[in-house]
């Protein structure tokens, strides 16, 4: 065996140990659902540090999303439904099966192909380009991915401009819904321009829900800042005006205390 493959069957132990009769209260307690919120924050964590590209904590991010993974396989395993192997050998012969370009004698890559494949392996006959959606994507990345099968059939604009130009009509059209005043319209409309945003991310080759992500954060560490300043100011921010806020504001973003 490998040192890979030593290590490997390590943790599977380790995690057969924890889930053990002598293991750890939490882990044996543990289910498919409890343990969802923790796969979404691991996962989010790994982004993160993929951002700050700092190779520690992308290691150890890394390891914190395949411990997930291992201890889903552990409960699978212990009720009689697969186990790790099974995972491993399922995704090796998938992996190949989607890359006939690589592993067979398809001419090359192309999108279209890759969801033909995917929908042929669940038995669905692709009636949509949309194709099979993932409804538990977050509405960003959903967005994203029903423009690049729509634009793998053609349904696409040249090139940018197109999509820039349908993001001010849908600014105006949101203003006009304003103006009515129906919660309704206004909420459809405000889809309609998160929608035509996305697709100017998706020309830009950027991931919008990583971007809105990365400018929540930069609100977040300027507004805190914001409360830094005005605390070493003996300011309360509740009794400044705009004006006063916005001078606050101006200074976060240039990073210094005056």
């Amino acid at each position: 065996m490998s040192e890979i493959g030593e290590q490997f069957q390590k943790l599977v132990s380790i995690m057969q140990k924890l889930r053990s009769p002598d293991g750890c209260e939490w882990d044996r307690k543990q289910t498919h659902h409890s343990l969802k919120p923790y796969l979404v924050e691991e996962v989010f964590e790994l982004i993160e540090a993929i951002d700050q590209s700092e190779d520690e904590k992308l290691k150890e991010e890394l390891g914190d999303v395949l411990l997930q993974v291992i201890f889903h396989c552990q409960i699978a395993s212990e009720r009689g439904a697969f186990n790790i192997s099974d995972v491993v050998t399922f995704l090796s012969e998938k992996l190949v099966r989607r890359h006939p370009h690589v592993f067979s004698d398809s001419p090359g890559y192309s999108y279209e192909q890759w969801e033909r494949i995917k929908s042929s392996e669940k038995g669905e006959q692709k009636s949509s380009a949309i194709g099979r959606l993932n409804h538990a994507l977050p509405a960003l990345s959903l967005a994203r991915r029903i423009q690049e099968n729509a634009a793998a059939v053609g349904f696409d604009w040249p090139d940018i401009s197109g999509a820039m130009e349908k993001v001010k009509e849908e600014v105006g059209e949101l203003e006009d819904a304003i103006k009515s005043e129906g919660r309704q319209e206004l909420e459809e409309e405000l889809g309609d321009l998160l929608f035509a945003v996305v697709n100017i991310a998706r020309f830009l080759q950027l991931d919008p829900e990583i971007a809105l992500r990365k400018s929540t954060r930069k609100f977040v560490e300027r507004f805190q800042m914001v409360e830094e300043f005005a605390r070493e100011r003996k300011l309360d921010l509740k009794k400044l005006s705009l004006d006063q806020l916005d001078e606050l504001w101006e200074e976060a973003k240039g990073g210094k205390i005056k």
